[in-house]
């Protein structure tokens, strides 16, 4: 059985509530419980933090063991070269993964940092992105 975890970064936590028209009004706890049962031949695990250091943590502690990591780092997307070095540094590989289209919001989206570390990209597709980066570690 593929072990995948999912991790969320700052603010994520705030999912339903916070700016439901660019996020959605589903929280992530409901959502995750649909990705289980959408996939239950995968191990999912789920983590959230708003803090850089927990996220860079999690990446190390399942670095070398998870058949994949699918990333939403939330705003860190755009400033964390420890975040992008901690993806280069660990042997699974991750799927970045944004709810909006972060090239049609404020400039300073347009860029992630961490983009060149991952395997690819899944940008504005809504919580689909997430289904769509565990189908890719499964097949």
């Amino acid at each position: 059985m593929k072990k995948i975890l999912i991790i969320n970064g700052p603010n994520l936590n705030l999912l339903g509530k916070r700016e439901p028209t660019i996020y959605g009004s589903q929280t992530f706890e409901d959502y995750f419980q649909t990705l289980q049962q959408l996939f239950p031949e995968v191990e999912l695990h789920y983590f959230q933090s708003n803090h850089e250091g927990a996220l860079i943590d999690k990446i190390h502690e399942i670095g070398f063991t998870f058949d994949g990591i699918v990333l939403n780092a939330g705003a860190y997307t755009h400033t964390s070269i420890a975040i992008a070095d901690a993806l280069s540094a660990v042997t699974t590989p991750a799927v970045e993964v944004h709810i909006s289209n972060v090239h049609a919001r404020e400039a300073f989206r347009h860029h992630s940092y961490l983009s060149s570390r991952v395997k690819g990209v899944i940008v504005g597709l809504g919580l689909k992105g997430y289904e769509l980066a565990i189908w890719y570690f499964t097949n």
